[in-house]
């Protein structure tokens, strides 16, 4: 017999897991942050790693510019896209040291969209400093973000 406790417990588990396991991947990507990301297309020095992450999409898209390493992704040539991502990052957590990292450039990110019915709900992006092992992936990153 199921005790109440045991029901209660295995309805709150189905709920709540029920939106995380409707999400999938709609995709990802690497991408070299070289000295081209870290500034606008007016020339202008960006100060915030969200600016940074739009930045090298737009480069990679828009205008051509990439770094050996860089990858494509079916998301951010859109403009629009291109946005939320910046958002998404903007309005979530990030680590001062993932900020860091990205602001500084020489760093490799490893981007995975999560998202449901084609809209792109959850980023994780995960920041390695020491891009001369790249494209080696190491089995941890120096820091992450998390973006909802």
């Amino acid at each position: 017999m199921i005790s109440v406790r045991s029901a209660v417990l295995a309805y709150v588990v189905a709920t709540c897991a029920a939106p995380v396991l409707a999400n999938e991947v709609m995709g990802s990507y690497a991408a070299y942050i070289g000295i081209d990301d870290l500034y606008n297309s007016n020339g202008i020095p960006l100060s915030e790693p969200w600016q940074v992450l739009r930045q090298d999409r737009a480069n990679f898209h828009r205008f051509g510019i990439s770094q050996p390493g860089d990858e494509w992704d079916p998301l951010f040539a859109d403009v629009d896209n291109r946005a939320a991502l910046e958002r998404m990052v903007r309005r979530d957590y990030i680590s001062d040291r993932a900020a860091r990292d990205i602001l500084r450039g020489d760093a490799v990110v490893y981007v995975t969209i999560w998202g449901e019915g084609g809209r792109a709900t959850f980023i994780n992006v995960e920041v390695y400093r020491q891009a001369q092992n790249w494209p080696r992936r190491a089995a941890r990153p120096d820091a992450q973000v998390t973006a909802r």
